[in-house]
């Protein structure tokens, strides 16, 4: 085909031009009269949904035919999918720049399709919807505003987490028209809406309704540009006013002669309103300038931030302004210097001298137009032109000493991306401004959500892009849609991917779960490398010991304790611990977390484990712990049983402890009911009880308890002893010395009283430690400060070292009677 004019289609507007580039021809067959239907087009060139407008007359047809449908075509006429549609009257169709569809019925239900095929999410709008009923629905990038029949607005911000809410309450009357702002271009950052009620228009958040205080209403139509900047007005008159979104300003008017309303009132970038009735689309720039184009057909409106799509059935096209660099090339006359580097190609294809000539004329600005010739190359539409400007671009470069051809080289790997995805059979006519806002994984994502699997892995890799979301929804649908046996699915899958860098076979198990095939399910989890990715869906799919083992294989205690606190909930206590028994890392991490939190459990986890001693230490700790008596004893009771029947002399002695100490707690109640002194018994051990006795006074109970439970005399002696020490009960002490024998000896009394000051009671028991020797006994009556003792016992020993050391400690009487000592014991001259 040759190349088409670059002024074709050209319109100037004021100050600006507009161009319609046609992108595809014959569109639809014969058999879709878009006269008859609703057209809705998903943003950056995505697909369109065609549904029967309800209000035109059904030519008879045939029982399957009349089967009202959702029809998804790519732009240029591709039939994708066909959704059946019986779920009642459709009050809402559009789009999310995810390329959802989204349909609202008229009881308020949402119906979230994702990736074209049918697969759905559901939500309510719940406010009332269902009661009054939607009238009428907008929609912006993320969300969309419903309008009941109560003029009542519900929001909805979010598609995939919805929470509707209602505006502000609304005026009464009837809605000529009404428009949104989105959040991103409100002070509020919440939607607003304009509601054309009357002769005037309110602006609508959530916390009031503002009332513009127009005259000239109803107006018909009302339109908010891309950027929430300016509002188009359709009077009642007919009359399309162009006002600033605050409605202080107004900046155009246009009278478009016609009395019939039109069909749509949309914006062509910032800058241009469209008009569109049955088959004449009328073009306003500023200033009330305007373009008009007629069509053989019905023609729709697919409004873009950056142009409009206008689809009939023979032929898609694109309105869109011409770009500043664009109209310095082409624009008739034109002396810039991109304009005559694009002249000198022209030239150097027929090997014209005058080719140097240009380029030495425009050497100083050869820069900046070889970087004009590669953006307006983005921006051109056909092959032909988008070759000429980069073989000008690469022209001007190579007589440039030196140029960073990094913006040229993108430039040419993005082109070869657009003119891909604009071919007829993929249909996706993004234009350049839009594909750099969607991105090249979003633009992926798309083809992949047309099942272009192949095509999507060769734009993948010719751009660098991970593949491996495109091999995983492959297997995905794979396993939706085959036939076949399970492990013959699985292999296939295995093999396929085998290799691929980041495959997660999770996802992949995920949908042959949710087709209800739980064997091949399992079978492909066990490519998945990751736990983590394997045990939630083990789960959910009752795979229970599965995914326990995997959680173990893993080593990771989260997800291991994850797993299990997930089984307890859902299993009976006896399968629970059955099935944690032969695992002895799942039983030792159950075994932790109940140590800490469920004192329950982990007796059940004992008796269950056959396991007498720890559930025994467990009740005894709750004893410990308990503050009330009765409990108290019941809980050592139910330890003390635990251990009954067990013939381990080891548990026997645990068993002797605990009876003794439940006895000990009767005798300690006893006690405190007894003595009047105040003090408490309850909680004590044994020694402290005794010792608490003596010092109270009470020798002979203590010494009943000591006798009752067996305590050693060598135990209760030194309890005795000290109790009495401290009591200083002198007399009880020099009494308890007058025994014949102390079963711990005489030298801890002597210790013990005088640590107490009790110098001449300590030095009574001195002569009893005959165990000692002589030394330790001299040191002990030196201690008591009775130096002549001392000197009597180093006498008895012969030690003259002694002596002479005692005698420089004596004075008066004791120091004459240690020298007469010495005197002694030196040998005669």
């Amino acid at each position: 085909m040759a190349p088409t004019n670059p002024l074709a289609n050209w319109e100037k507007l004021g100050t600006s031009f507009y161009r319609k580039v046609p992108v595809y021809y014959s569109v639809f067959d014969d058999d879709v009269d878009l006269e008859n239907y609703i057209v809705v087009g998903a943003p950056y060139g995505g697909a369109i949904a065609l549904y029967r407008d309800e209000s035109k007359p059904t030519p008879f047809r045939d029982a399957q035919a009349a089967k009202s449908s959702i029809d998804i075509y790519s732009r240029s006429g591709k039939l994708i999918n066909r959704l059946n549609w019986e779920h009642g009257a459709i009050r809402g169709l559009g789009w999310s720049d995810q390329e959802e569809l989204l349909v609202i019925t008229e009881d308020g239900t949402v119906r979230r399709y994702f990736g074209l095929y049918g697969d759905f999410t559901s939500f309510s709008l719940g406010n009332g919807a269902e009661e009054y009923g939607v009238r009428a629905c907008r929609f912006w990038n993320s969300g969309l505003v419903a309008l009941l029949s109560n003029n009542q607005l519900i929001a909805v911000s979010n598609y995939k987490e919805p929470r509707p809410r209602l505006l502000a309450q609304c005026p009464e009357g009837e809605v000529a028209s009404w428009s949104l702002i989105p959040p991103a271009y409100t002070l509020s950052r919440s939607a607003e809406v304009l509601l054309a009620v009357d002769r005037t228009v309110y602006l609508v958040d959530p916390t009031e309704a503002e009332d513009k205080v127009l005259q000239n209403g109803p107006f018909k139509h009302a339109s908010v540009s891309p950027t929430g900047r300016f509002v188009a007005l359709l009077t009642a008159e007919g009359k399309v006013w162009v006002v600033s979104s605050d409605f202080q300003s107004k900046y155009s008017e246009y009278d478009p002669e016609s009395r019939v309303t039109p069909r749509a009132v949309e914006w062509c970038g910032d800058d241009a309103v469209v008009i569109a009735w049955e088959d004449e689309v009328h073009l306003i720039g500023p200033n009330g300038a305007a373009a008009r184009y007629y069509y053989d057909g019905a023609v729709h409106v697919l409004p873009e931030f950056d142009g409009v799509g206008l689809i009939t059935n023979d032929i898609y096209e694109f309105l869109h302004k011409v770009s500043d660099v664009t109209e310095a090339i082409f624009r008739l006359g034109s002396t810039s210097s991109a304009s005559v580097l694009l002249d000198s190609i022209d030239l150097l294809d027929k090997k014209s001298p005058k080719a140097d000539d240009n380029i030495q004329r425009i050497k100083a600005s050869l820069p900046d137009a070889v970087d004009t010739c590669v953006k307006a190359a983005g921006l051109e539409f056909e092959a032909h032109w988008q070759k000429r400007l980069l073989k000008a671009a690469s022209f001007g470069k190579s007589v440039l000493d030196l140029y960073n051809s990094d913006e040229f080289v993108e430039m040419t790997e993005k082109l070869r991306v657009l003119q891909a995805v604009r071919d007829f059979q993929i249909g996706l006519p993004v234009s350049y401004e839009q594909y750099m806002r969607l991105t090249p994984e979003k633009l992926v994502e798309r083809l992949v959500n047309r099942r272009e699997y192949l095509f999507a892995i060769r734009i993948s890799e010719y751009l660098q892009l991970p593949a491996d979301r495109i091999y995983v929804h492959w297997a995905s649908q794979k396993v939706k849609v085959s036939t076949g046996d399970d492990e013959a699915v699985c292999k296939l899958i295995v093999q396929r991917l085998d290799g691929k860098p980041g495959i997660s076979f999770e996802v992949i198990a995920q949908a042959a779960y949710d087709e209800g095939r739980l064997h091949l399910a399992t079978q492909l989890l066990n490519h998945e490398p990751r736990a983590g990715k394997q045990v939630p869906l083990l789960l959910n799919m009752e795979e229970d010991e599965i995914a326990l083992d995997k959680a173990i294989q893993s080593g990771d205690d989260d997800l291991v304790n994850y797993v299990l606190l997930q089984l307890k909930s859902k299993l009976p206590l006896a399968s629970f611990f059955r099935m944690i028994n032969t695992r002895p890392m799942a039983s030792a991490l159950v075994e932790t977390t109940a140590r800490a939190d469920d004192t329950e459990l982990l007796k059940d986890l004992f008796y269950q484990d056959d396991r007498p001693l720890d559930g025994s230490n467990v009740l005894l700790s709750e004893a410990l712990r308990e503050p009330d008596l009765p409990r108290k004893q019941e809980k050592l009771q139910l330890a003390s049983r635990l251990l009954a029947d067990s013939k381990d002399p080891t548990l026997v002695l645990h068993q002797k402890f605990l009876t003794e100490s439940s006895q000990l707690l009767k005798v300690q109640e006893a006690l405190d009911k007894d003595l009047a002194e105040g003090a408490e018994y309850v909680g004590l051990s044994l020694n402290e009880t005794i010792y608490r006795l003596v010092r109270s006074g009470y020798g002979k109970r203590a010494q009943k308890i000591q006798s009752d439970f067996k305590m050693p005399e060598r135990t209760y002696w030194w309890l005795r002893l000290r109790a009495l020490v401290a009591k200083r009960d002198w007399g009880e002490l020099e009494d308890l010395g007058k025994t014949r024998k102390s079963p711990i000896g005489w030298e801890p009394f002597y210790n013990e009283i005088l640590g107490a000051g009790n110098t001449k009671l300590a030095s009574v028991f001195v002569p009893k430690c005959t165990n000692l020797t002589s030394e330790e006994r001299i040191e002990m009556w030196v201690k008591c400060g009775i130096i002549v003792k001392a000197g009597e016992e180093a006498f008895k020993a012969k030690d003259l070292n002694a002596l002479e050391l005692l005698q420089g400690k004596a004075s008066g009487g004791a120091a004459v009677e240690i020298s007469r000592m010495i005197n002694q014991l030196r040998p005669k001259k």
